[in-house]
């Protein structure tokens, strides 16, 4: 039931970018993604709902060729088969929320 960060792997993803699975069950799942300046998480779509808030830093996301802004405190909801991604402006973190868990993040 409890999750401490420290105890969470840390996982490189794309250049400049890792992640951290954090609390979990079947449906839903909480990661902590960090990003350098410049690193990019490039386009990709899967079948779970999304949910990101920004907890530092500024991102242009892209969701269906629409982009857009967002910066700390802000949030963007990606739903199931979505071409999205995302580029940071400003180093930072963001807090991604699936449902259901990504089995993928877990091998």
């Amino acid at each position: 039931m409890f999750v401490k960060n420290e105890a969470c792997k840390v996982t490189p993803c794309e250049p400049g970018v890792t992640r951290r699975v954090m609390a979990y069950s079947d449906q839903l799942m909480m990661c902590e993604i960090t990003f350098e300046k410049g690193a990019e998480g490039n386009l990709h779509k899967h079948p779970h709902e999304q949910i990101t808030y920004i907890a530092e830093g500024s991102f242009l996301f892209t969701i269906d060729g629409e982009s857009q802004v967002v910066n700390k405190g802000d949030s963007v909801f990606m739903p199931s088969d979505s071409m999205h991604g995302v580029k940071c402006l400003e180093a930072g973190k963001l807090v991604d929320v699936f449902n259901p868990k990504r089995e993928d993040f877990l091998k």
